[in-house]
């Protein structure tokens, strides 16, 4: 997954026309691969406190205003997240607002909202603090979102780290080079892979510095934008490597209850659900699938636009042929890179197949599948179904860059049936998809998986 940190400077107290710049760069960053766009302080009025004090009722705004249509239209059109720092009645009422962010997901709906918990004195005079940690989960990376002064206290960073967060994401506006520098260490420090997209033009407190910018968890910077407010600027930086892999322990770690749920024939079961012969065997076992993923493929089918089905590639995998499929894949990796640890293999074999103590396909709660017109006819998905990252020069991960308009449109509506209809994606395979399995259960904060190893009743 690729990651921006747009750079513009707003127009002074103009949200229609800031609105629309944003909607402008959240489609260029689309253009150029990214999946997640994240905007500065205040950005939809520039950071300007005095006027907002002023006229609060004008120059604040809630994730449904009618003007931030533009920005979650851009979002569902290009299949992009993007992260809005606004002014906004504060959540739980009260007299003062708060600087607020709206994280808006690739359908255009809103993920999340983060509220500033630290403010400085001048922002206490017209904001009240908010209280709760930010968080948000994209194409199955963790990302904590902080604001500006937040980032001067080390244990924002810190819980965020604790929380498993993988990418630190903030929004500021910083009027010192210095200041935009303190961001390596908070990388280095923490773990954590930083984005920060920071202001350009004039505000209340002077003018901001600008250089936005990305660090890896090392501290090194790998992206900066310019000091001037003018032309707008993206940031990119790829978090792919930050994913959570199936052979996390983080994966391992959630425990199971199995719920008791048979596994059912696609074929019998649900008839209004194509089935490809792909992965056809003796059995019958890629046909099946736990009762309750199958109820969700079925949600999600009625959800797609006239003249789309899915079509059902491989579910139940008995855990003899995952381990063969794992051992074989992971043989591959260790004869084209004999120079690479053990550790290091396993965690590379788990992008393409997963390790066979916890895969989700033998536990019945995953499916391989993809989007096919009414008749079944084929559709370009970027890749085919089960394509590795080495054959696919990583095409294969759900969000990635340099896909074709038409391939790119397809997942995105794929992915929003599917994730409505309550399935995880695994972020390197854009064809698979799980619901009830330990990845899900780590991915949506459940308390425990619902299905452990299946067998067929026979």
């Amino acid at each position: 997954m690729i990651i921006a940190a747009a750079q513009f400077s707003p127009v002074p107290l103009d949200i229609d026309a800031n609105a629309a710049r944003m909607a402008a760069l959240v489609t260029e960053a689309a253009g150029r691969g990214a999946g997640l766009v994240v905007f500065a302080e205040l950005a939809l009025t520039q950071y300007d406190t005095v006027a907002i004090a002023a006229v609060p009722r004008r120059l604040t705004v809630t994730p449904d205003d009618a003007r931030l249509a533009p920005v979650r239209e851009a979002c569902r059109a290009a299949g992009v997240a993007a992260v809005v720092n606004a002014a906004a009645p504060a959540a739980g009422g009260g007299p003062r607002p708060t600087i607020s962010s709206f994280v808006y997901g690739p359908d255009g709906a809103l993920l999340t909202r983060y509220d500033k918990q630290h403010l400085t004195p001048a922002e206490l005079e017209v904001f009240a603090p908010g209280t709760a940690d930010g968080r948000c989960t994209l194409s199955g990376i963790r990302f904590a979102l902080a604001t500006c002064y937040d980032s001067s206290f080390p244990e924002v960073p810190a819980r965020a780290a604790a929380d498993g967060c993988q990418v630190y994401l903030a929004s500021a506006f910083h009027d010192s080079a210095d200041r935009v520098a303190d961001y390596a260490d908070l990388a280095r420090e923490h773990g954590l892979q930083v984005l920060l997209a920071n202001g350009t033009g004039t505000g209340s407190p002077g003018p901001a510095c600008g250089r936005s910018g990305a660090w890896l968890p090392t501290g090194e910077r790998v992206a900066t934008a310019g000091e001037g407010p003018d032309p707008a600027e993206l940031v990119l930086t790829d978090v792919r490597d930050r994913i959570t892999l199936m052979a996390d322990p983080a994966v391992a770690a959630v425990p199971v209850e199995e719920c008791g749920e048979e596994l059912a024939d696609v074929r019998t079961a649900s008839p209004a659900l194509l089935v490809s012969g792909l992965r056809h065997d003796a059995a019958g076992a890629f046909a099946l699938l736990r009762a309750g993923l199958l109820r969700r493929l079925l949600v999600a089918q009625e959800s797609l636009p006239d003249g789309l089905r899915l079509q059902i590639v491989e579910g139940y995998r008995p855990p003899a042929l995952q381990r063969r499929y794992f051992e074989g894949y992971l043989h591959t990796l260790r004869t084209a890179h004999p120079e690479r640890s053990a550790a290091d293999l396993h965690r590379a074999a788990s992008r393409y197949v997963s390790p066979p103590e916890i895969a989700p396909h033998s536990a019945g709660g995953a499916v391989d599948l993809t989007l096919v017109t009414a008749d079944g006819g084929p559709l370009d998905l970027g890749t085919p179904v089960n394509a590795s990252p080495e054959e696919s020069d990583g095409a294969c991960y759900t969000g990635a860059p340099g896909l074709s308009p038409a391939a790119r449109d397809n997942r995105r509506v794929l992915g929003a049936a599917l994730t409505a209809a309550g399935l995880v994606n695994y972020p390197t395979e854009w064809w698979h998809w799980s619901y009830g399995d330990r990845y899900w259960a780590l991915a949506t904060g459940a308390d425990h998986a619902l299905y452990g190893p299946a067998e067929p009743v026979r």
